[in-house]
């Protein structure tokens, strides 16, 4: 109905109601600012997304909720950002981490790979003795930083060495050489 009446004869007003929505996207999606158009109750509301919004982040958007009451001001709209990882990458805040597999050979005697970031490729040199499960950080590799333009957290690649299931008997023999070195 209207607004109320105080004992003086003022209307008072009623803030409008708050809404609630949920956007589903995916860490593909966070990874650059862009913009999105939304319906909420019958209305289209363009908003910008930032990039490196995390999983499960409200933000509100003033003025965009329902009607208010006896010239109330309008509600606002709280929307809460659903990130679906569907990525080989897992995520800690800016930070990126990736298990790389790493054949016995460069491991041993050293070298370069080619890892996957989330934007490309990056060539990563390998010391000669790496061992099993040693994580190599590369600097501003990892994702956005939130609301600061052109920063990002690390990567972190963790090798995961690959032993040789079959081998030749030429290689059999080599190793075994080895072996008595």
């Amino acid at each position: 109905g209207g607004g109320a009446r105080t004992g003086r004869g003022r209307t008072v007003r009623f803030k409008g109601q708050d809404y609630n929505a949920d956007l589903h996207l995916t860490l593909r999606d966070v990874y650059e600012t862009h913009k999105r158009t939304l319906t909420v109750d019958g209305r289209s509301i363009r908003l910008t997304i930032p990039a490196g919004v995390k999983d499960g982040q409200t933000i509100r958007i003033k003025g965009q909720g329902g009607d208010g009451v006896g010239g109330g001001p309008k509600g606002d709209l709280y929307i809460t950002f659903r990130i679906e990882n569907n990525t080989p990458f897992k995520r800690d805040e800016a930070n990126l981490y990736l298990d790389h597999d790493l054949d016995l050979y460069t491991a041993v005697l050293g070298g370069e790979v080619v890892v996957n970031t989330f934007d490309g490729k990056a060539k990563v040199k390998i010391p000669a003795g790496t061992p099993n499960g040693k994580t190599i950080k590369l600097s501003g590799k990892g994702f956005p930083v939130y609301k600061k333009e052109g920063k990002f957290g690390n990567l972190y690649v963790t090798l995961h060495l690959e032993v040789p299931a079959r081998l030749s008997e030429k290689e059999k023999e080599l190793f075994s050489e080895l072996r008595k070195l």
